[in-house]
């Protein structure tokens, strides 16, 4: 009789919550906590793992709602304590981009950056939908020779300035000088490839130098993980000309083929003023769940940023309001 009554009492506790189980999903809690917080930890050798984790960080907070049902499910005190390490780390480094408003409309100074793509069906449509904003600049990159007429057409009207270089362009309100190329092919590249341009746009607010660019795409392999060496090269070229700049406020309009997390951009970042509140998924349209398309300012301030409807492009546009 004893011995029914204690296994009747040791399948009692089994079956009730206890603090003795789940040490694998804390293990896991901790883990997940520290790679939101230093995921520059990951080696980048072959695979560029850390560049591939940092360019999809935000979504390693998926993590937490199934590490809580295998939590419940194993009715562990500890690893349901152990997810507040995740929830803290994800909230201390992305809890700030969900937060923060715009500037009031009269201070407000609104960019707008697109690939366009260039197979876009309707490029005029493209370039009315992007004006529909009411920017004083517009970037636009994947912009192809047919393509050109159109967009001077729908934007002659309000942005009587603009200056094109290769694949890119610049629309904006405001008179425009000291355009020129800015050259960042990687080694390989021919000539031709130009994806870069740099001028100084004078505005009410005195002038501001203002740099469109397209580094190249990236490649996702389930064997080759992330090959980025052109994109990082790219980059590069792009940090030196940014670092060369004489204009004290800088405002850096691209698609720079991955998110500020990945280390690959940080020749450009460390250049760049933080970014402003808002996650801003642009890629791909259909399903956004990265923002490769960036703007990044120097001496100014982006006090938000947000993604657009779509416009017959696989990216969405991105518009921010800049305080010069």
């Amino acid at each position: 009789m004893a011995g029914k009554q204690g296994a009747k009492r040791r399948d009692a506790v089994e079956r009730g919550w206890s603090w003795g189980r789940g040490r694998v999903l804390a293990a896991l809690c901790l883990l997940v906590a520290v790679l939101l917080a230093l995921p520059g930890l990951v080696p980048d050798g072959p695979g560029r793992m850390g560049s591939l984790l940092e360019t999809f960080l935000p979504w390693l907070g998926l993590a937490v709602p199934v590490l809580l049902v295998a939590a419940l499910l194993r009715r562990s005190f500890l690893a349901v304590t152990a997810l507040l390490l995740p929830v803290v780390s994800w909230s201390a480094v992305f809890g700030p981009l969900l937060s923060g408003a715009g500037l009031a409309p009269d201070d407000a100074f609104t960019v707008v950056q697109h690939n366009i793509s260039d197979v876009n069906p309707d490029p005029a449509a493209t370039a009315h939908a992007l004006a529909g904003t009411g920017a004083e600049l517009i970037a636009v990159e994947e912009l192809t020779a047919p393509a050109v007429p159109a967009f001077e057409a729908a934007l002659a009207g309000d942005y009587p300035h603009h200056a094109t270089r290769g694949t890119v362009g610049l629309w904006s309100k405001h008179p425009l000088g000291a355009v020129r190329p800015v050259d960042i092919r990687p080694s390989g590249v021919g000539e031709g490839w130009d994806r870069g341009l740099r001028a100084t746009a004078r505005t009410p607010r005195g002038e501001v130098a203002v740099y469109v660019a397209h580094l190249p795409s990236v490649r996702i392999g389930p064997t080759t993980g992330l090959t980025s060496g052109r994109r990082d090269e790219s980059a590069a070229l792009l940090g030196e000309a940014l670092a060369a700049e004489p204009l004290e406020r800088v405002i850096l309009l691209g698609d720079l083929n991955s998110t500020l997390d990945d280390r690959g951009l940080e020749p450009v970042t460390e250049l760049m003023d933080e970014p402003g509140p808002g996650f801003a998924f642009s890629w791909p349209a259909a399903f956004p769940v990265a923002r490769i398309d960036q703007i990044l300012t120097r001496s100014a301030t982006v006090t938000g940023i947000r993604s657009l409807p779509a416009t017959g492009s696989d990216h969405l546009p991105v518009v921010a309001d800049v305080r010069l």
